[in-house]
């Protein structure tokens, strides 16, 4: 007899399970917790018997499991076994939330930390990944069409945010030719959007670069009226040649004030290599300085919001803005260029020492392996030299070159 809602409803637990049958093979196991549940008994092609879960009633009414059990029926009847494909169902989609462009995306970076790429490299592409969260994070990786890639940087593109998008676009293809070396993907769509974006404008980081201009800047930085640590990582910026990353996260275990040192681990340099800055006077004075504010924890540079982490990446930057200094005119980054221009200008020093200073990394893997180690003395005379001249800019008087270091 046909099964109705009312008697459904009236249906009671007992200490074993029991079946309720309603037609062509469906019936309803009671279990003895209240559970009423959607069951199929049906044979395939073969003459075995099988089972089709269909789900729980209310949740799956009457009229809807009668629906699922014809559904399975018409399976049956061109030879397909209907318990069999929703296992394989289950399992594609259990395949595809692992191999989702997220899950991989993710894969991929924690690779990037295992191999000792420089933490800022990798939170740079923790950002690209929560950029195209959104439009690509829970898609099958091996499903995913050039389009749709398209569509997820295009927006970055169309906010005149060239560099953005490039960029974006290439963490998307270091993700998909990760998946294809994992047999994760077939291939790497991106390969067929080459020329889909619009060129980009080469970006340089903004730097003064006269002396007398770098004079009135470093007044500007000692008449500073912000956070005491802005100022003297303000302070510190031109002495010292490094990124701003770098310098932000410093820590103190990494600084030897008796020895004028500070060497910074490869894991955060941008070319995985110990870097190893000489201190000059001046260097050491202002670290000392800082020492006295944050020389208990660890590091130079705290945020101001916990000291567990460091300054933000925006703080120097924002200091000169308030400094009247617009972002075309001067930068954090821009205390590089200015470094790099004015000692390769005054003729002083050996184009190598400088690049060494700079931690630029030589693509001659012997000849860097060489230089790792050579220029320590020119560079650690450099370093007080630059010092020095800063100071007397700073001062404001003639700027007369000292003689050359031999």
């Amino acid at each position: 007899m046909a099964l109705t809602d009312s008697a459904i409803r009236a249906l009671k637990s007992a200490e074993k399970d029991y079946k309720v049958s309603d037609e062509k093979g469906l019936y309803l196991q009671v279990t003895p917790s209240g559970g009423r549940l959607w069951r199929v008994k049906y044979r395939t092609q073969g003459g075995a018997e099988k089972k089709l879960s269909l789900g729980a009633y209310p949740a799956i009414s009457l009229k809807d499991a009668r629906e699922l059990r014809d559904q399975a029926r018409t399976l049956i009847a061109k030879g397909v076994d209907p318990a069999e494909k929703k296992r394989r169902e289950r399992r594609s989609a259990k395949l595809t939330a692992e191999n989702s462009f997220s899950a991989v995306a993710k894969a991929y970076i924690e690779k990037n930390r295992r191999d000792g790429l420089a933490e800022a490299t990798v939170s740079k592409r923790e950002w690209f990944l929560r950029l195209v969260e959104k439009p690509l994070g829970r898609r099958a990786i091996a499903e995913i069409q050039p389009y749709e890639v398209l569509d997820a940087v295009k927006p970055y593109e169309a906010a005149k945010n060239d560099e953005k998008a490039h960029r974006t676009l290439q963490f998307v293809g270091q993700v998909f030719r990760f998946a294809v070396a994992n047999q994760l993907a077939a291939s790497d769509p991106t390969r067929d959007l080459r020329g889909a974006l619009s060129s980009r404008k080469q970006k340089h980081h903004a730097a003064i670069l006269e002396p007398k201009l770098v004079g009135e800047l470093l007044r500007a930085i000692d008449g500073y009226e912000g956070q005491p640590l802005t100022m003297l990582a303000l302070k510190l910026s031109p002495h010292v040649f490094v990124r701003p990353g770098e310098l932000r996260r410093a820590e103190w275990s990494e600084i030897d004030l008796q020895a004028a040192v500070w060497r910074i681990p490869a894991a955060k340099m941008k070319g995985r290599v110990e870097h190893v800055v000489p201190l000059s006077k001046q260097a050491v004075a202002i670290l000392k300085e800082a020492r006295g504010l944050t020389g208990d924890g660890k590091f130079v540079f705290p945020s101001i919001r916990t000291a567990a982490d460091p300054m933000s990446e925006n703080t120097v930057n924002a200091a000169l803005r308030r400094m009247g200094y617009a972002g075309n005119e001067m930068t954090a980054h821009g205390f590089r260029a200015m470094a790099s221009t004015l000692l390769n200008e005054s003729g002083k020093w050996s184009p190598d020492a400088i690049e060494k200073a700079l931690a630029h990394k030589d693509k001659d893997a012997i000849r860097a392996a060489y230089h790792r180690g050579a220029h320590w003395d020119e560079r650690v005379q450099m370093a007080q030299w630059w010092s020095d001249y800063l100071d007397r800019l700073r001062a404001g008087g003639s700027v007369v070159p000292l003689k050359s270091a031999s």
